[in-house]
C-alpha cells in the first residue's frame, strides 16, 4: 500500500507526464492538494519536495509552484546514466525469457544494466511501467506494445519519448500511429506460407485462432485470409476464432470445441494456433475429445516454443527469434545511444515440420 504522500507525488507526477500541467503551469496550492487528496500539509510538502528533488517543479517564494523543464533535465541525464530498460508483455515464462537473455548479453557487456518491467498486456500497467523508467532516467527503452492493433491510451507518454529524443527500439510489433525502430517478424508472409503447406498437404478445412488485440496476430490473420484467398475453390471451408488477450482460455477453447464436434465431414481438419502456447492447450483438447493427432485433426503452432518438440507428437511450428531479437534490438538501441544510424529489422521465419501434421495427399 502506498503511503499518502507517496499518492500526492504519483498524481502529481502522471499529471505532469500526461501533459495535464504544461512547462511553466502553475500547479494547485499546498491548501488546494491537501484538499484534493485529503491529506495534511506535511504530506503535501513532502511529495513536493521528492518532485523538486527530481526536476520535476520548482517553487517560487511567495507566488506557488511551477512545472520544471524536466524534459530538458532528463535528457542532460540520460547522456550519463547507464540504465536500459526492457518492457515487454511478459516476462518470466514462454519465449520471453530467451528475449530478455539475448539482450542482456549486448546490453551488460556494453556496461549498461537492465530495468525490467511487465505489462501483461495491460495499458494501465503500460502507462505504470513507462513513467517508472522515465523516473529511473534510463538511457534507451526496449518496448514491446501492449495491445498493439487498438488506439494506446498512453499515445502522450510516447509523444514524450518522441519529444525527448529518449532512444527507443520496438520488439514484435509496433503501434500503428507511431513510427519507430523495430525488430519484427513477417508474420503475415509466415502464415501465408504455414497455410499453403497445409494446404499442399491436402487440408481444406482449416480452422484459424488468432489474438486480434495485438499486431502479430492480426498479421498472422490475414496471412491465413491471403493463402485462402490464392485458392477460391476451398476458401468458404475456412474458419476462423478471433479472440483477445483478456479472454479466458476455457473461453477460447470452448469456441474451438464447437467447431471440433461438428459432424466428420464438416469438421476442421486442421488447425492452425496463433502461437504454440495455444496450440499445446488445442492438442490437450484435441485428446480429450478421444481424437487422434494428426490422423483426425492436425495442429500448428507459431514460435518454436522450448516444449513444442517433446510433445507427442512434435509441434510444427514457425520458427521465432527469440534471444537473436533481444540481441539484435539491443545492438541497435546501443547503436542509437551513440548517435549511428539504424535501421529496423525483419525477420523471415522458419517451418519446424514435426509429426503435428498429416499429409492427406
Amino acid at each position: 500500500m502506498q503511503a499518502k504522500y507517496e499518492v500526492v507525488e504519483a498524481g502529481l507526477r502522471e499529471q505532469i507526464l500526461a501533459g495535464e500541467y504544461k512547462i511553466g503551469d502553475k500547479l494547485p496550492t499546498e491548501t488546494e492538494l491537501m484538499a484534493r487528496y485529503d491529506v495534511s500539509r506535511y504530506t503535501v510538502r513532502r511529495a513536493v519536495g521528492d518532485l523538486e528533488n527530481e526536476h520535476m517543479i520548482y517553487r517560487i517564494q511567495g507566488g506557488g509552484m511551477y512545472v520544471n523543464d524536466w524534459q530538458s533535465v532528463k535528457t542532460e541525464d540520460q547522456n550519463t546514466n547507464r540504465m536500459i530498460g526492457i518492457l515487454t508483455t511478459h516476462i518470466a515464462d514462454y519465449i520471453f525469457p530467451n528475449i530478455i537473455s539475448g539482450a542482456d548479453q549486448i546490453i551488460s557487456d556494453s556496461g549498461y544494466a537492465l530495468l525490467l518491467a511487465n505489462t501483461h498486456n495491460d495499458p494501465k500497467r503500460e502507462r505504470r511501467s513507462l513513467i517508472s523508467m522515465f523516473d529511473s532516467n534510463i538511457a534507451g527503452l526496449i518496448i514491446e506494445p501492449t495491445q498493439s492493433t487498438l488506439k494506446s491510451p498512453n499515445a502522450d507518454l510516447y509523444e514524450k519519448i518522441r519529444q525527448t529524443g529518449l532512444p527507443t527500439v520496438f520488439i514484435n510489433a509496433t503501434y500503428p500511429s507511431y513510427e519507430a525502430v523495430s525488430v519484427t517478424t513477417d508474420d503475415a508472409g509466415a502464415i501465408l506460407r504455414l497455410t499453403n503447406y497445409l494446404i499442399d498437404a491436402g487440408h481444406e478445412r482449416i480452422l484459424g485462432a488468432f489474438q486480434v488485440d495485438d499486431a502479430q496476430g492480426v498479421n498472422r490473420m490475414n496471412g491465413y485470409i491471403k493463402a485462402y484467398q490464392q485458392h477460391p475453390d476451398i476458401a468458404l471451408k475456412s474458419n476462423v476464432v478471433m479472440y483477445r488477450s483478456m479472454d479466458s482460455i476455457k473461453e477460447i477453447l470452448s469456441q474451438i470445441e464447437h467447431y471440433l464436434r461438428s459432424p466428420v465431414e464438416t469438421r476442421p481438419t486442421a488447425i492452425m494456433c496463433y502461437n504454440d502456447q495455444l496450440a499445446i492447450q488445442v492438442m490437450d483438447l484435441v485428446k480429450s475429445l478421444d481424437l487422434r493427432i494428426p490422423e483426425d485433426v492436425s495442429v500448428t503452432g507459431f514460435d518454436d516454443y522450448s516444449l513444442g518438440r517433446y510433445l507427442e507428437p512434435g509441434l510444427t511450428t514457425m520458427v521465432h527469434e527469440k534471444e537473436r531479437m533481444g540481441h539484435d534490438a539491443a545492438s541497435l538501441l546501443l547503436n542509437m545511444i551513440d548517435k549511428r544510424p539504424v535501421e529496423s529489422i525483419v525477420y523471415e521465419p522458419e517451418l519446424v515440420e514435426r509429426r503435428s501434421v498429416k499429409k492427406n495427399n
